[in-house]
């Protein structure tokens, strides 16, 4: 008989991530709630630092009592400004706040003996003050530093500032150069890089040829299947007709037309990148060509009230409600009632996985998307999805119309999306693997 493999001896570890939801803020958790957790039930002693200020619900946070022994794992505030915007002067200072407190904090702790030395630091970039700070405790503490890059930074940011393109062309490098350069210093000092994308690293190590040498690891965002019921196997659940069952197929039995509106969910930022005006746009299309369906938006973002008042404006056979920011069961509920998960993009965002295309692939959604990359590679291995052009409502229209036509198609592209969350999503299979690679790295 075998044995198991034995755990590593416990290590002390530090995550640093101001960004995730912690415990207590009623969302679904992240990457960084999500490997702590894991982490800790290895056996580790797990510190996360986070903000005083949530980026995604544009509040004060605090730490519930208790959750050391609900979790297993601690977490320590660091007092920052709050900011309204993303792209703000006020958020910059914000990252500032947060990387000279995290490491004035950290000094004081393990001086006077409130905190042990790490063993291993896990930073996520962005922001890119949280690894450098890290990148300094790191030196003097003697500890495995390991950048986590969870976005296309500062790429993305150059992509979201506001004004006439003629002005960002000219704004744009003046201010990514510089944190190009910050990326690099940080990069060539870490000891390994984990990433939720190879994209992201690919991009990243391009600046860095220094890096190119050290231990990369890719764990996507991944998502909880468990957590969601599987699709159903027949529409409606009902059975299949007899006419079907003496001598005609299933399929055909299941391709009549449904009734039903055509259930679609965006779930995310609501922000300007997000590329929403083409799905509001999509829904008055699918209206004039009256097709049944209903759009449900969920998150929170700076043209939240402005979308709400074009979500209100659009009328007939496809009506859009937003939701504004769901708390956990609440998400699930509405992914668990929907059909199809919409993932948006502008056609110069980053190639990558978003958190939102494994949340639908878990809850059994058929997938509509239109980034390039390995979202889109993923998605056509597994005939997960159907992919419109970006930034073009008829396209995206003429996506969900198709779907809408053939519940055929519509049922098995879910139950294909569901298995996909399974096999590449499984965050009870893929975080244990990055929890595994950190401990190699540690040693």
């Amino acid at each position: 008989m075998s044995r198991a493999t034995p755990l590593p001896p416990p290590r002390s570890i530090w995550i640093v991530n101001p960004y995730d939801d912690i415990p207590g803020e009623g969302l679904p958790p992240q990457r960084a709630w999500s490997l702590a957790r894991v982490l800790s039930g290895r056996g580790h002693d797990v510190t996360w630092w986070s903000a005083t200020w949530s980026g995604r619900r544009k509040a004060i946070r605090r730490v519930p009592v208790g959750i050391r022994e609900d979790e297993g794992f601690a977490v320590r505030l660091v007092a920052v400004r709050p900011y309204d915007r993303d792209i703000s002067l006020a958020r910059f200072a914000s990252h500032r706040d947060f990387g000279r407190s995290f490491e004035r904090l950290a000094s004081e702790a393990i001086a006077s003996g409130q905190l042990v030395r790490p063993d291993i630091i896990v930073a996520a970039l962005p922001p890119l003050e949280g690894p450098e700070a890290s990148v300094r405790l790191a030196r003097r503490l003697d500890a495995t530093l390991v950048v986590d890059l969870t976005d296309c930074w500062p790429e993305t940011f150059e992509r979201q500032l506001p004004g006439p393109k003629w002005l960002r062309n000219i704004v744009a490098p003046l201010l990514v150069r510089g944190m190009i350069r910050r990326r690099r210093d940080v990069l060539e000092a870490v000891d390994a890089i984990s990433s939720v994308a190879q994209s992201l690293v690919d991009v990243a190590l391009a600046d860095t040829p220094a890096a190119a040498t050290k231990p990369v690891h890719v764990c996507r965002f991944g998502a909880y299947p468990q957590g969601y019921p599987p699709p159903p196997r027949l529409n409606h659940h009902v059975p299949i007709p007899a006419a079907a069952a003496a001598g005609g197929s299933e399929t055909a039995a299941r391709d009549n037309a449904d009734p039903r509106p055509i259930r679609c969910v965006f779930s995310g930022a609501i922000e300007s990148g997000q590329d929403l005006d083409a799905l509001i746009a999509a829904a008055r299309q699918l209206s004039a060509t009256g097709t049944p369906a209903v759009i449900h938006i969920a998150g929170t973002g700076a043209i939240d009230e402005s979308l709400r008042r074009s979500a209100a404006a659009v009328g007939g056979s496809c009506r859009v409600h937003v939701h504004g920011l769901l708390d956990r069961p609440a998400h699930a509920r509405l992914l668990a009632d929907s059909d199809v998960g919409i993932v948006l993009g502008r056609p110069e965002s980053p190639s990558v996985v978003p958190a939102n295309a494994c949340d639908y692939a878990a809850a059994g959604l058929a997938i509509v998307h239109s980034l390039p990359g390995e979202l889109d590679q993923l998605l056509e291995a597994h005939r997960a999805g159907v992919r419109f052009t970006a930034g073009d409502p008829t396209s995206l229209a003429q996506a969900i119309a198709a779907l809408a036509a053939d519940r055929g198609r519509l049922l098995d592209t879910r139950h294909d999306a569901r298995r996909l969350a399974e096999e590449e999503f499984d965050r009870e299979r893929t975080y244990p693997r990055f929890a595994a690679w950190l401990e190699d790295v540690a040693g």
